[in-house]
């Protein structure tokens, strides 16, 4: 079997023990963005599965959309990605 070379790890132990690899990931063309997916990267990211950049350069994101969702989800959990939920969790 042949490994594909990437930088950093293959996979990580998140917080409640479960663990995460790249094929968890959603695809790098991903254009319909769900909670569950934005979560995912947040995820990655904060596990160090992704650095930031390459997260941001793989998946077209802002640095200031990304650190949105970072907040919405350090605030309200991952329900507040969802797009039906703008007025519940965001204030105007």
């Amino acid at each position: 079997m042949y490994l594909r070379k990437v930088e950093g790890p293959r996979s990580v132990r998140l917080k409640d023990g479960t663990v995460m690899t790249r094929a968890d990931l959603p695809p790098a063309d991903t254009r319909r963005w769900v909670a569950s997916r934005k979560a995912a990267v947040v995820r990655a990211v904060a596990a160090g599965l992704l650095s930031r950049n390459t997260a941001l350069e793989t998946y077209g994101l802002s640095d200031e959309e990304f650190s949105h969702w970072e907040d919405c989800i350090e605030r309200h959990g991952e329900s507040a990605l969802r797009a039906t939920a703008v007025q519940k969790y965001r204030q105007p």
